[in-house]
C-alpha cells in the first residue's frame, strides 16, 4: 500500500511540473553515482537560469517538456522500453555499453521514440553505432565535477587527514572508489568490468617494491578486501557513502590514484582526482582518453595490461619531477569539467535544440 501511494504521488507532482518546468531528468531509484549526476544538471541549469529543470522518478504524468532519461535502467527493460508521452520531447544517456547486456537488443526500436542519445565518450558512441544507433543521434558530453568541493590539499593537511582516518604517513596510499562487486551486498563476487581483479595485482606487485597502503570508499567491496587479505597488503575501507561530496577528503590523502578498468562510462574519478591534485595511471577507458593525454594529465595503458600499470605506477612513485608535472596540467585540465560548465554544454549541445 506504501509503495503505491507512493508511486501514485510521484505521478502527482509529475503532472503538476508541467505548468512549472521546461526539463525533467529521470533520475535511478538507487541511491548511488548516476543519481547525483541529474541533481548537479538540474541544480546547475537552474543556476544559470537557462531552463527550468527538476529530476523525477517517472515519466508518468508528464507532458510538453524534456524528458531526459538519466541512464539505460531508467529508460530500457528486459522486454521493451518506456514511452513518455508524445507532446515532450525524449533524451536518454547510455554511459557504458556492455556486449552481453540483454536490454541492448531493445534500443534499435527505442530510438524512433527518441530525439537524442547523450552519452559520455566516444567509445560508447561507437559501440552504438556498431550496435545500429543513428550517429546523427548521438551527442557526447562528459561526466562533470564538483570543484568546491574536490581541490588539493597542503602537504601538512594531508598528513592530518591521514592521521585522523589511521593511515600511515610513510607509506604509499593508493586509492580505489568504486564500487566493483556483483549486487548492493558483501560484494565477494567481482564485477569485472570494473578490474578489482586487475587492480588487486597491481597493487601486489607494487607491493614488492614500495610499502603500500589501500585506501578503498564505496559499497561492495569484499572481493578486493579479501583478495588484499590474501596478499597481506593494509588497506582500510570507509564504506559506502552516500552523498559524493563526502569522497573528497578521502582524495586528499592519497599519493596515486589507480583505475584498473575494462569498462566504463566516465569514470568521474579521474576528473575527481585530477581535481584533487592526485596523479593518476588509467586504463584507456571511457571519457579517460577524450579528456587527458598520456603523460601530460595522467598516464594511460591499454586495458589488461598489468605489467604496463605496474610500471606507470612506479614512475609515478619514483619521480616527483612527473607528479608535480601531471598534477600541475591536471589541475588546469580539469576546470573545462566543472558541473557548471557541464550543465551549460547540456543547454546548449541538447536541450536548447529541443525547447
Amino acid at each position: 500500500m506504501i509503495t503505491k501511494i507512493k508511486y501514485l504521488l510521484e505521478i502527482g507532482k509529475n503532472i503538476l511540473s508541467n505548468s512549472k518546468y521546461q526539463l525533467s531528468y529521470i533520475i535511478e531509484r538507487k541511491d548511488w553515482s548516476i543519481k547525483w549526476d541529474g541533481y548537479y544538471i538540474t541544480e546547475n541549469l537552474n543556476k544559470l537560469n537557462l531552463l527550468k529543470s527538476r529530476v523525477a522518478k517517472s515519466h508518468l504524468g508528464i507532458k510538453n517538456q524534456i524528458v531526459h532519461f538519466g541512464s539505460i535502467s531508467t529508460f530500457l527493460k528486459k522486454n521493451g522500453f518506456q514511452k513518455p508521452d508524445k507532446s515532450n520531447k525524449t533524451v536518454l544517456t547510455w554511459f557504458h555499453f556492455v556486449p552481453e547486456e540483454k536490454r541492448n537488443k531493445n534500443i534499435i526500436e527505442a530510438q524512433r521514440y527518441l530525439d537524442i542519445i547523450h552519452t559520455s565518450c566516444n567509445i560508447t558512441k561507437n559501440k552504438l553505432i556498431e550496435l545500429g544507433v543513428d550517429s546523427k543521434k548521438i551527442i557526447i558530453i562528459p561526466l562533470g565535477v564538483d570543484l568546491s568541493q574536490f581541490k588539493p590539499v597542503a602537504h601538512e593537511e594531508k598528513g592530518e587527514i591521514r592521521k585522523k582516518l589511521g593511515i600511515p604517513l610513510d607509506k604509499i596510499i593508493i586509492g580505489s572508489f568504486q564500487k566493483d562487486g556483483v549486487g548492493w551486498g558483501k560484494g565477494l563476487t567481482p564485477k569485472l568490468i570494473k578490474g578489482p581483479d586487475i587492480f588487486v595485482e597491481v597493487v601486489a606487485r607494487l607491493s614488492k617494491y614500495y610499502s603500500v597502503f589501500v585506501l578503498l570508499v564505496g559499497p561492495a567491496r569484499g572481493y578486493i578486501k579479501s583478495n588484499l587479505e590474501k596478499r597481506g597488503i593494509p588497506y582500510k575501507d570507509i564504506g559506502y557513502l552516500r552523498n559524493p561530496s563526502q569522497i573528497a577528503k578521502y582524495y586528499n590523502a592519497l599519493d596515486l590514484y589507480l583505475i584498473t578498468s575494462r569498462i566504463e562510462g566516465g569514470p568521474k574519478q579521474i576528473l575527481e582526482a585530477m581535481a584533487s591534485g592526485i596523479p593518476v595511471v588509467s586504463t584507456k577507458i571511457g571519457m579517460v582518453p577524450d579528456i587527458v593525454e598520456d603523460d601530460k594529465e595522467a598516464l594511460l595503458v591499454e586495458s589488461e595490461n598489468i605489467e604496463e600499470l605496474v610500471e606507470k605506477s612506479k614512475k609515478i612513485i619514483g619521480d616527483k619531477g612527473l607528479r608535480e608535472k601531471l598534477i600541475e596540467n591536471g589541475l588546469k585540465t580539469v576546470q573545462d569539467y566543472s558541473w557548471t560548465e557541464i550543465a551549460r554544454r547540456y543547454y546548449e549541445e541538447i536541450y536548447s535544440k529541443l525547447s
